[in-house]
């Protein structure tokens, strides 16, 4: 296959197949929440059983992100996320055909295990062929096409509810793979070339993986990027009690909730896009993290003094919560695969790897336990974007000081593209 030159990729080619590719992890997520209570009247499952349909498919997703980016490093970008795709489509056939909540979660877990390709290989690629702040607005572009997802997949779950049973919707995740590959074999070259690849040894990644886990600035940011984004997911996660306990919406008012907190995601990326080159990428983050962390004073304030939840006043903060992520992530993203060059891939399946565990461990405990309380969960959120807001003011005050090593001074230097 020819390898494409960086330069003659452009982000109005790149950004469309990368947007549709990262839409995988959403649409697996939340075009089943209208689903829950047929999916679980047929199987005899009750609320905490079908929540166990989400952790168990993050699980998977979670553990095979770190396999995903290695895989690219060694193999290319392109063959890698055929390979994925091709899997996820299997997976969802198998969930369509599925007779049973056990033979249900075996395939859901089959699909975590390929759902990540695109977001995180697609991650690989954006760095892989632009720098800085040419970086920063394609990444900003894809958050605003993957941002689409959240909004439209629970609509789209409880229009195929509406025409057929549970079952189309995993046909339909099994078509949309399918369009994807298409999409990939026409749209996206080969962007990591042969003689760029690293040999695909378990001993040495198991190292590799070891000595980002053992690197405080990697985890300072990876943490910071994923307990933010976690208190966004405690939402996403608890969307069946809040739409259909809390705001009693029915099963086709998700889009009450999802449209307000894409539309934020989208705003903010777009925002991102637009500030790259513009304001400095300090000034972005801590602009970030203020919404996040008024959109959950705004929340608690609002559910510790009313008894019945309004749609409004519950949705908005959540709109502003996402708004801020979206300033955020570009720039902990990019500084995080820049403390690697080597190995992008293998540095963004450790980033995705952190933040898909919180996430499971948010979607698998967190939210059954505290779903029930809107004011709970929205402390709880606000302590999220708190703990992410104090990993980042550590890595930066720590950035901040002079450098008292060469190791310091090189990381310094690696990081200033991005300067968060």
């Amino acid at each position: 296959m020819t390898m494409a030159k960086p330069a003659a990729l452009s982000a109005l080619r790149l950004a469309p197949v990368l947007g549709a590719l990262a839409m995988i992890g959403p649409f697996s997520i939340d075009t089943i929440f209208p689903a829950f209570p047929r999916i679980g009247a047929q199987f005899g499952a009750d609320k905490l059983a079908m929540q166990q349909t989400i952790s168990a498919y993050l699980f998977a997703y979670a553990l095979m992100s770190i396999a995903h980016g290695p895989l690219s490093d060694a193999l290319g970008r392109r063959r890698v996320i055929l390979a994925g795709l091709a899997m996820f489509g299997l997976a969802s056939v198998g969930c369509a055909l599925s007779t049973s909540l056990p033979m249900l979660l075996a395939f859901r877990v089959l699909q975590g295990l390929s759902a990540g390709v695109g977001l995180i290989v697609g991650r690989a690629v954006i760095r892989d062929v632009l720098h800085g702040h040419d970086a920063q607005r394609l990444m900003s572009q894809v958050s605003m096409i993957f941002g689409i997802a959240p909004a439209i997949a629970p609509l789209v779950g409880a229009w195929l509810l509406g025409w057929s049973r549970w079952p189309a919707i995993f046909w339909f995740l099994a078509v949309f793979a399918l369009v994807l590959s298409a999409a990939v074999v026409w749209r996206l070259p080969e962007t990591h070339p042969i003689e760029s690849r690293q040999p695909l040894r378990v001993a040495p990644m198991v190292r590799g993986y070891w000595a980002m886990l053992r690197d405080p600035p990697f985890l300072r940011l990876a943490l910071a990027g994923s307990l933010n984004f976690a208190a966004l997911f405690l939402y996403i996660a608890s969307a069946p009690a809040l739409v259909l306990d809390h705001l009693r919406l029915g099963q086709n008012g998700f889009g009450w909730f999802f449209i307000p907190m894409i539309g934020g995601m989208m705003l903010g990326a777009f925002v991102s896009g637009r500030l790259a080159g513009r304001m400095d990428g300090t000034a972005q983050i801590r602009i970030g993290f203020a919404c996040c962390i008024a959109a959950a004073l705004l929340n608690a304030a609002y559910h510790y003094a009313v008894v019945v939840p309004a749609v409004l006043p519950t949705v908005l903060p959540v709109a502003l919560n996402s708004f801020g992520i979206a300033l955020v992530f570009p720039i902990l993203t990019l500084a995080i695969l820049d403390m690697f060059p080597a190995v992008r891939g293998a540095a963004s399946s450790m980033q995705a790897f952190i933040g898909l565990l919180a996430n499971a461990l948010v979607a698998g405990l967190v939210s059954p336990w505290l779903s029930g309380d809107l004011f709970h969960l929205a402390l709880a959120a606000g302590l999220l974007s708190v703990l992410a807001w104090l990993f980042w003011r550590w890595e930066y005050h720590r950035r901040s000081r002079p450098p008292r090593t060469p190791q310091d001074a090189d990381e310094a230097r690696a990081l200033e593209p991005t300067n968060p």
